[in-house]
């Protein structure tokens, strides 16, 4: 079987010459990372899911934390100095992405939103990430994700 086409996200990851692999799945619906990690046994602390959100004053942002947490929306705001944010309806993601939800990645949006990776990820030497596509993983450091993204490192994490 052919490799299927590049994502933006990986010509994105092509033009900066950041080193990335790719990894190929048979998915043909929306599943969350959780279980593909499963599925695949992979670990779910190392796969990371971007969770798009507005702010109070209109404007959109990427956070990408571990598939297992769930983002504290105070700390997300106070990450995007913002007054407030909120999770974006699943119906405009696409629209607001160009990604569709399951094949949303922060790395080549339909805009540069500023990006915001949970520190969690400091703590791998890669991470696993949505590949632009359902059934496509992009494998990479969190210091490529970064440099793709000109993210930004914080605490994104709900305590328990």
């Amino acid at each position: 079987m052919a490799k299927p086409n590049k994502t933006n996200a990986m010509r994105i990851l092509d033009q900066k010459h950041l080193p990335y692999t790719c990894f190929y799945y048979d998915c043909n619906a929306f599943t969350d990372a959780v279980q593909i990690a499963e599925q695949l046994g992979q670990s779910p602390l190392q796969t990371f899911k971007t969770l798009l959100c507005s702010g109070k004053s209109g404007a959109y942002y990427a956070f990408v934390m571990q598939s297992t947490a769930t983002l504290d929306l105070k700390k997300a705001a106070a990450a995007a100095k913002e007054k407030s944010v909120a999770m974006l309806p699943v119906k405009e993601i696409q629209t607001v992405s160009g990604y569709i939800r399951g094949g949303c990645t922060a790395i080549g949006m339909k805009k540069d939103y500023p990006v915001f990776l949970d520190q969690s990820a400091a703590a791998f030497s890669e991470i696993i990430i949505s590949g632009g596509r359902l059934g496509t993983q992009i494998h990479l450091s969190p210091n490529a994700f970064l440099a793709a993204t000109n993210g930004t490192l914080c605490d994104l994490q709900q305590s328990d």
